[in-house]
């Protein structure tokens, strides 16, 4: 990281590092990690690398929270400055812990992230800009956490054999694998159940 300004000194780096990150009270209730890239002090050719803690908020999905871990999760930022913009890349490990889609016991999805957003010095449309990017100010959080809501597979699974729940009795048919004998179809449905049949 580039602290020009501070001449060497142990004191003023440390104050510049803190005053780079902020973490803030976000809409939804948590937290959230915003950096100030005015403190890299980049010019056009420069590049700088951040050891970075970000705050993600929890992911609902059909109704259940799905946490990240760890929170703030440990990241990589880089930051390259070109004549045209600037790169911003984003490297993540982070794990969601919640219940199975299908028997609901705990489950965990490991992911591993490599983001990169673009900036232009002059934007002219949507694909020169990156919405994370206020002023100076990068929401981290807010990236990380679109980052993990795209890469999440279909089902959050404990396993990838999962059985479920029987949906007769309820148990765990991977704890108790079982079937259950055809019960007789009430003679008022049978035309229906020919139907479903065919």
């Amino acid at each position: 990281m580039r602290f020009g300004r501070c001449r060497g000194s142990p004191t003023c780096v440390a104050r510049l590092r803190r005053e780079s990150f902020r973490v803030t009270a976000s809409r939804y209730g948590g937290w959230m990690t915003t950096f100030d890239l005015r403190t890299l002090r980049l010019r056009s050719g420069d590049q700088a690398r951040e050891r970075v803690e970000i705050a993600v908020e929890p992911l609902l999905l059909a109704g259940q929270a799905y946490e990240p871990r760890p929170n703030p999760a440990p990241a990589e930022l880089s930051v390259t400055r070109a004549s045209s913009g600037t790169v911003l890349e984003l490297a993540l490990e982070v794990a969601l812990e919640g219940p199975c889609f299908r028997c609901l016991n705990d489950a965990e999805l490991p992911l591993s992230l490599r983001l990169r957003e673009y900036q232009a010095t002059r934007p002219e449309g949507e694909e020169e800009r990156t919405e994370y990017l206020e002023g100076d100010r990068l929401d981290l959080s807010a990236w990380a956490r679109d980052a993990i809501a795209l890469a999440l597979p279909d089902q959050i699974l404990c396993r990838p054999d999962c059985a479920g729940l029987c949906p007769v009795c309820g148990k765990d048919l991977n704890a108790e694998p079982h079937e259950h004998a055809e019960e007789s179809v009430d003679p008022r449905w049978a035309a229906l159940n020919q139907l479903r049949q065919e």
